[in-house]
C-alpha cells in the first residue's frame, strides 16, 4: 500500500516545526520565508523590538557581516559555524552573554537555508579552558601559520613605524584561493583542510628570500591564515613596486602547480591582492580592506594573478557596491524587462527565431546597459534569479507569439546561459519548469553557452547532456573567441554554432577571415549542426555568408534587439512580407 504524499508533507512540516534546532529559510534579502519555533526562540533575544521579519535585520548589531557573506558566496555553502553574540544592555546588563552558531546555504534562486544552534555552554567551557592556558592562542590550528590576529598586529606596527625612504615600505597581500569549495564539495572537506595545510607551506617558501633582514622576529616577512581559504602576508623593507610584483607573481606561480594528496592531483589558483604603503597613519583594517579591493580586482580579470592596489579601485568597488545594490531592488521590484533580437534565415531572410537579451530600466538612471550588471550579477549570486527571470519571459513571450500570430510566430527562442547557472543544480528543474508554464515545446528553446565556457571540462559537459535529455537545442556561441578549436568541435554536444561578430565585420575584406568562416561552416555541416552569424551589418556580409552557406543570421542589417510590442510589429511587418 503507497504512502498518501500528503501525509508525507504533514510529517515534514511537523518535523521541521518540533525539529529541537533552529530551521529557517530567507530571501536573498533576508526577509524570513519560513522559521520553525526553535529559530524563534533562539533569534528572540537579539531582536530588542521583537520584529522577526528579516533576518539580517535582526542579527545587524550582533552579525553584521552575515548579509555581506550572502551577498558574496556562489550557490552553496555561505557560512559554518558563525559565531553570532548578544550581550544584554541597560537593566540586564549584568547577564553573561548568550551565543549561538548559525549554519547557512545558498541555493539557486537567491533561496537561503539557515540552521541555528545555541552554543553558549560550549563557548562558555571553551573561554574557561582557554584562560587556564594563561593567554589565548595565537596559531592557527590547521595551518600551523599565525592567525588573524598576529597579522592584524603586524599591519599595525608596519603603520605605525617612523616614515622614511623606500626601505620603510611595507606590502599586505591578501591570497584568495580561486573556486577553493569546488574541493570541499568534489573531493570532500578532508582533502580541503590537507590542501589549505599545504598552500600554507608554499606560502612559507614563497616568502623565504635571500636579500631580507630577518634578524628582527618582528620585521620578517609572515604568513598568516585570515580565514577558510584566505592567506594573508605582511611584508617589511619593500623597495620599488617592483618587488612586490615579483613576490605576488612568485605566490601565483607557486599556487598554481598542483597539489598532491594521497592519490589525487589538486589544481587550484589564488587571486592575489597588493598593498603597498610607507607608514602614513591609518589602521589595519583599513589596509586590510584595500588588500581585498585589489584582490577582488584580479578575481574579476579572471583569477590566476595579482592586482596592486590603486585608489580609483576603492571608488569603484562603491559605485559596485551601490549598483548591487541597486541591482537587488531591480530584481525584486520588477525593473528588469527583455528585448528581442530577430535571427533570420539567410536563404529567405524569414525569422528563424529570436534571442532573449535582458534589460534594465533604473528609475534613475534609465537603461543600463548588460555589461554593467552582469557581471555582478555573476559574482553576488543574483544570476540565477535574473536568468531565471529571462528564460521565464522568453518562453512566456514565444508562447504567446505562436498562440497570437500562428505561422507569423519565430520558430524559436534563444536564452544565454552563465557558468553559475549552468552548474547550479536545481537549473535542469527551472529549465522543465519553465517549458511546463509556457506550454512551450522544448524543441522551441534553443540555450547558448560560449566556446570558454563549453571547454571547461566534464561537469560542465554533464550538465549539457541532462539538458539535451530535455528537448532543448545547445548552442555554442561567439565561436571563434575562446579555448577550443575546430578539431574539437565534434566532443561538444551542440546543435549550432555561432559565428563571432569579430569574423563577421572583417569577411568582405579580409580573405583569412573568410577561409575561417567557411572552414567552420564545412565543419559543423559535417557534423550535423546549423550555423548562425552574428553582428550583420551589411549586404555584402550577408551576401558573403549566404554563398558561404551559412544557415542563419542576426545584427542591425535586419533588426536591433526590440520590446516585445515593437517585435510584434517588426513580425507582422517583415515576416508576412517574406511569406
Amino acid at each position: 500500500m503507497n504512502a498518501d504524499p500528503g501525509d508525507a508533507y504533514d510529517a515534514l512540516i511537523e518535523f521541521l516545526y518540533r525539529a529541537p534546532i533552529g530551521l529557517l529559510q530567507t530571501t536573498l534579502s533576508g526577509e524570513i520565508t519560513m522559521i520553525n519555533p526553535m529559530s524563534a526562540q533562539l533569534l528572540m533575544p537579539f531582536v530588542p523590538d521583537g520584529n522577526l521579519l528579516n533576518l539580517f535585520d535582526a542579527l545587524e548589531a550582533a552579525a553584521p557581516q552575515l548579509r555581506r557573506l550572502a551577498a558574496d558566496a556562489e550557490c552553496g555553502l555561505v557560512c559554518e559555524g558563525l559565531c553570532v553574540e548578544q550581550r544584554a544592555s541597560g537593566e540586564r546588563s549584568h547577564q553573561l552573554p548568550r551565543f549561538l552558531s548559525i549554519r547557512m546555504l545558498k541555493l539557486a534562486g537567491g533561496t537561503l537555508f539557515a540552521s541555528v544552534g545555541d552554543i553558549t555552554s560550549a563557548v562558555r567551557h571553551e573561554t574557561q579552558r582557554l584562560d587556564l592556558e594563561r593567554g589565548v592562542s595565537r596559531t592557527d590550528v590547521l595551518t600551523g601559520l599565525p592567525n588573524r590576529a598576529v597579522a592584524m598586529e603586524r599591519i599595525a606596527r608596519a603603520i605605525a613605524r617612523p616614515a622614511g625612504d623606500g626601505a620603510h615600505r611595507f606590502a599586505v597581500m591578501l591570497v584568495d584561493c580561486d573556486r577553493f569549495d569546488r574541493v570541499n564539495v568534489t573531493l570532500g572537506a578532508h582533502v580541503g583542510d590537507e590542501l589549505l595545510r599545504l598552500v600554507g607551506e608554499r606560502l612559507n617558501a614563497a616568502l623565504r628570500r635571500g636579500d631580507g633582514d630577518d634578524s628582527d622576529a618582528h620585521g620578517a616577512p609572515v604568513a598568516a591564515r585570515l580565514a577558510s581559504d584566505q592567506f594573508v602576508l605582511v611584508l617589511q623593507g619593500m623597495g620599488e613596486v617592483d618587488e612586490a610584483r615579483g613576490i605576488a607573481q612568485r605566490v601565483v606561480d607557486a599556487l598554481a602547480r598542483p597539489f598532491s594528496i594521497g592519490e589525487a592531483l589538486v589544481h587550484i589558483t589564488a587571486s592575489v591582492g597588493v598593498v603597498l604603503r610607507e607608514p602614513a597613519g591609518g589602521n589595519a583594517e583599513e589596509v586590510l580592506l584595500e588588500a581585498s579591493i585589489a584582490m577582488h580586482e584580479a578575481k574579476r580579470a579572471g583569477g590566476a594573478r595579482y592586482g596592486i592596489f590603486q585608489p580609483g579601485m576603492k571608488q569603484r568597488a562603491s559605485q559596485r557596491g551601490a549598483l548591487e545594490t541597486d541591482l537587488r531592488r531591480a530584481i525584486a521590484e520588477d525593473q528588469l524587462f527583455v528585448v528581442y533580437q530577430p535571427i533570420v534565415s539567410l536563404a529567405d531572410v524569414g525569422c528563424a527565431g529570436v534571442e532573449a537579451l535582458v534589460r534594465w530600466q533604473h528609475p534613475q538612471r534609465g537603461v543600463v546597459p548588460p555589461v554593467e550588471f552582469i557581471g555582478i550579477a555573476e559574482e553576488t549570486g543574483l544570476i540565477g534569479a535574473l536568468g531565471d527571470f529571462v528564460l521565464r519571459e522568453a518562453c512566456r513571450q514565444l508562447a504567446a507569439w505562436r498562440r497570437d500570430l500562428g505561422p507569423l510566430a519565430p520558430r524559436g527562442v534563444s536564452v544565454n546561459l552563465s557558468r553559475a547557472q549552468l552548474l547550479a543544480g536545481p537549473f535542469i528543474a527551472q529549465v522543465r519548469a519553465a517549458l511546463a508554464a509556457s506550454g512551450l515545446p522544448a524543441r522551441l528553446l534553443q540555450l547558448e553557452i560560449t566556446e570558454s565556457l563549453a571547454a571547461q571540462g566534464d561537469e560542465v559537459i554533464a550538465s549539457l547532456h541532462q539538458l539535451k535529455a530535455l528537448g532543448v537545442t545547445l548552442a555554442l556561441d561567439d565561436f571563434g573567441t575562446g579555448y577550443s578549436s575546430l578539431s574539437s568541435l565534434h566532443q561538444m554536444p551542440v546543435d549550432v554554432v555561432k559565428i563571432d561578430r569579430s569574423f563577421v565585420c572583417q569577411i568582405e575584406s579580409s580573405g583569412h577571415h573568410r577561409v575561417l568562416v567557411e572552414a567552420t561552416m564545412m565543419v559543423a555541416k559535417s557534423l550535423r549542426m546549423g550555423t548562425v552569424a552574428e553582428g550583420i551589418e551589411t549586404t555584402g556580409q550577408r551576401d558573403v555568408l549566404r554563398s558561404l552557406g551559412c544557415d542563419k543570421g542576426q545584427g542591425y542589417l535586419f533588426a536591433k534587439p526590440m520590446g516585445a510590442a515593437a517585435a510584434t510589429e517588426w513580425l507582422l511587418r517583415e515576416v508576412a512580407l517574406v511569406s
